[in-house]
């Protein structure tokens, strides 16, 4: 391709990516003309959103044809993993909409109500396509938060429930420290580089790196960037609000679930040479991960109701992914992204069909797994996952990965109680085992596919991930098997250890606010912080 052909295709990239914030915005500006019904609103927004995964795909078409690395300005790029990304959040950008406009039927809201929501929905998709484009750190700061801000007006749509009031403001105080760490990033990147492109920034690092001189200024900027993505990404300790976000609309769940909360890990992939310079940062990554998975697979295991299950359960995953990236897993991490994506929107969307399903389960009795088959279940996966990975000609991978996903999948291979331990438990764990075979291959074949990402494993905190698993597996089958030997354990655990309440305690007293509803007769009441009402008691 020659260069005037490489300079069209490329801008033909970035436009066909871009016309989608365009589009996005201008439906969401129809909730400005007051003339306009919500249903012209609603076809507004859904027609951006599809109109914006058609020009995805042919951006990601055309990307993939193309060579270089399109670039707009140095302000705008696409990779492989953007384009791909693209097209994940148009995908759900219309689902979520199509879904948005029905639920809200008849909503007490109103008409004016649901322009605010199709506005506010059409900021929160045009600004996640903009942050998926950046190539700079203003444009990144600013899409980042113009997300954040976006997504304010979804939380607190309905207005009288305390509990969305309160875990927005306990997300708006965290996004705002994010902020500044990242200004502070981006200030030490910038002054180090010399500009503000992120990659120009890669590549300054990856030539300092290969000489090993790459400067404190660079490493400190990695360890705010790592503490920025920890805060917007729902870990520990700032984890509360994602739970008590439940109050807002459903599609409001899943859009928060399946794309804005993933949003860290992506920009922990997109800045993987800054993360890499740094070994504070790398095991600020594995620490909080690890920490926030186990924590959060420990209190799901509690919890009765579908929706804090499912957000729970997004807590973990959250700590399972930025610790791939500290581990530096970064292709594992997309697919785990993209991965976690569909299953919450799906999980959030249909989650009236899990009662359903809850009761024929509980109607079918199903019994626990037998003793002898939580023992004889992660054996069996780890031969296998490592039987294949002998096998096939792909790299295999880490020792302590494999050891991970032994422990992560061994769970299919549990047999029912009631099952003999003969022909019956024989048939449940081959089942299983071929269960696992599939997707051993699927993962080592979606790590074939280029991404332009490169993997670098960190053996030094392999250790810890697997002992963590292990202990993980250790609790979830002691829980299944004997529930009532861990009584004390799980009070603590269904009160998610009390983690949230300090920070709900520290988030009122650095920023007081009124988060319980206004009565008709104390319109100018003021709610102390360290208040029974404030705490919620």
């Amino acid at each position: 391709m020659d260069q005037g052909a490489g300079l069209t295709a490329n801008v033909a990239i970035v436009c066909a990516l871009f016309a989608p914030v365009l589009a996005l915005l201008l439906a969401g500006w129809l909730r400005w003309g007051q003339w306009a019904q919500i249903a012209q609103v609603w076809r507004g927004v859904q027609g951006a959103a599809w109109l914006g995964l058609a020009t995805s795909v042919v951006a990601g078409v055309l990307q993939a044809i193309s060579s270089g690395r399109p670039a707009w300005g140095c302000v705008l790029a696409v990779t492989p993993v953007s384009a791909i990304l693209a097209v994940l959040v148009q995908g759900l950008a219309g689902v979520i909409a199509s879904f948005s406009g029905r639920y809200l039927q008849g909503d007490a809201q109103g008409l004016a109500g649901q322009r605010r929501y199709a506005a506010a929905l059409a900021g929160v998709l045009a600004s996640v396509q903009l942050l998926l484009l950046s190539d700079h750190w203003v444009l990144l700061i600013a899409a980042w938060a113009a997300v954040g801000a976006c997504l304010q007006h979804l939380l607190c749509f309905y207005g009288d429930r305390p509990f969305a009031l309160l875990a927005a403001h306990k997300k708006r105080l965290a996004d705002r420290v994010a902020d500044g760490m990242l200004v502070g990033a981006a200030a030490l990147a910038w002054h180090e580089v010399g500009s503000g492109s992120l990659t120009q920034l890669a590549q300054h690092v990856a030539q300092h790196a290969a000489q090993a001189t790459v400067s404190v200024s660079l490493q400190a900027s990695a360890v705010l960037l790592v503490l920025a993505v920890v805060l917007r990404t729902a870990l520990l300790p700032v984890h509360g609000w994602i739970i008590q976000v439940m109050e807002a609309p459903t599609p409001v769940s899943a859009l928060l679930h399946a794309g804005v909360v993933n949003l860290g890990g992506w920009v922990l992939i997109r800045q993987s040479a800054l993360v890499e310079s740094s070994p504070v940062a790398r095991w600020l990554l594995v620490g909080m991960g690890v920490s926030t998975a186990l924590l959060a697979g420990l209190v799901m295991m509690t919890r009765i109701s579908i929706k804090v299950r499912l957000a729970w359960s997004t807590v973990a995953q959250m700590g399972f992914m930025v610790m791939e990236c500290g581990l530096g897993l970064y292709t594992l991490a997309v697919l785990h992204l993209i991965g976690h994506s569909l299953y919450k929107a799906h999980a959030f969307l249909a989650a009236s069909g899990v009662v359903q399903q809850t009761r024929l389960q509980q109607m079918r009795r199903q019994t626990l797994p037998a003793a002898w088959s939580l023992c004889v279940a992660p054996v069996l996966t780890l031969a296998v996952v490592a039987g294949l990975q002998a096998a096939m000609a792909t790299p295999s991978w880490p020792w302590w990965w494999t050891a991970v996903l032994a422990l992560a999948w061994a769970p299919l291979m549990w047999v029912p109680a009631h099952a003999p331990a003969g022909r019956s438990g024989a048939l449940v764990l081959g089942a299983g085992a071929c269960l696992v075979a599939a997707l051993n291959m699927l993962t080592a074949l979606a790590h074939g596919v280029p991404l332009g990402l490169v993997d670098a494993p960190h053996d030094s905190a392999g250790w810890l991930v697997a002992l963590a698993m292990s202990w993980m597996y250790l609790v979830l089958a002691v829980l299944q098997r004997w529930p009532q030997k861990l009584s004390a354990w799980r009070r603590w655990s269904y009160a998610g250890f009390y983690v949230d309440e300090v920070y709900t305690r520290v988030t009122l007293s650095l920023w007081p606010t009124r988060w319980t509803p206004r009565k008709a007769d104390q319109k100018d009441a003021w709610v102390p912080p360290n208040s029974l009402m404030a705490r919620g008691d």
